[in-house]
């Protein structure tokens, strides 16, 4: 399995989630919570891959 620039992958998720959800108007049981792991995973990912 290939996980160079898995970080920078979810990296692009979240910034795409973050502009989006807003304006969906769709309701994910711990959005917060989900958004700031998702935030902690990619970071930790692409400091890991260098």
């Amino acid at each position: 399995m290939k996980l160079k620039g898995l970080g920078k992958l979810l990296l692009g998720i979240w910034l795409i989630a973050t502009g989006l959800l807003p304006y969906l108007n769709i309701n994910i049981p711990n959005q917060g919570f989900i958004m700031a792991i998702l935030a902690v995973v990619a970071g930790i990912l692409i400091i890991v891959e260098r």
